[in-house]
């Protein structure tokens, strides 16, 4: 495996480790509102490299360009509010059911055939999130159900981003996230805003700037290594988020709560290597 690749990918697991801790730090500012201020920071940068690199900013199929951004903004929304409310190494965990989504909804959306003993891999990852939410009683059914809902949500956007392979540049992919996630956590925070004060800002401001040097150095390893390889190498990233979750915030866990962790971690890996 390239030695880059594997040096891009464990930068890009720390930065969006660091941009977690950063959400989990501001819980009286609501989700919607943390997402705003992700994708207007997002939303100006990818602008400014699609002019520099004079590439159409619209794109040409702008219903499924429509549908991914409201698909990842819902998953993010999401995925934030369970940083927000529950320990953080449980909300990552809950959030790399996407993978198993993506492969389960690729089924009707991209026609993707499934080997059999695939289900049997999604039931192992599955079986770890019941196994997290019945023994954490810091984890209600409500934010189980909100946690597995980003995933969802994840999958359905990467699916889109397939249909979307080949005829759309991935920058206006890229672009196109903030630009339809923004009018509606705008509407949502109109409503339910709740003014930065102090650190908020610069808090806000590292969630913009590490988000978007982990999706740098993601896109770099990706480009330059064989994808299931270098794929896995992600899911360190629960590493990171159990000594985080320690060190800045004193979470820890019991012993089935961690079973169920390596659960859906080993019901993910099992399905991506299965490819």
């Amino acid at each position: 495996m390239n030695q880059d690749s594997v040096r891009h990918m464990l930068l890009a697991g720390i930065f969006f480790a660091i941009m977690q801790v950063m959400v989990k730090y501001v819980p009286h500012l609501p989700a919607a509102e943390i997402v705003f201020f992700r994708s207007l920071f997002s939303l100006v940068v990818s602008y400014i490299i699609l002019k520099r690199q004079g590439v159409p900013i619209f794109g040409n199929n702008k219903k499924l360009l429509i549908l991914r951004g409201i698909s990842g903004s819902l998953g993010l929304i999401t995925f934030f509010y369970t940083l927000q409310n529950i320990p953080l190494a449980s909300a990552v965990t809950l959030q790399y059911l996407s993978p198993i989504f993506t492969t389960i909804l690729g089924i009707f959306i991209v026609k993707e055939k499934v080997k059999p003993i695939r289900f049997l891999y999604f039931a192992i990852a599955f079986g770890g999130v019941l196994v997290i939410e019945g023994f954490d009683a810091r984890i209600s059914l409500q934010y189980t159900m909100i946690g597995v809902a980003s995933g969802f949500f994840a999958g359905l956007a990467y699916n889109i981003i397939r249909k979307l392979k080949g005829s759309e540049h991935p920058l206006v992919i890229v672009f196109y996230f903030p630009l339809v996630t923004l009018p509606i956590v705008s509407v949502w925070s109109y409503f339910h805003w709740v003014t930065p004060v102090g650190w908020d800002w610069l808090i806000l401001l590292g969630i913009g700037i590490f988000t978007q040097a982990a999706q740098y150095f993601m896109t770099m390893a990706y480009q330059h290594a064989n994808l299931a390889k270098i794929t896995s190498l992600n899911y360190i990233g629960i590493l990171y988020a159990l000594v985080f979750g320690f060190i800045f915030f004193g979470e820890t866990f019991n012993l089935l709560t961690y079973l169920g962790m390596a659960l859906v971690l080993c019901g993910v890996i099992l399905n991506i290597r299965s490819k």
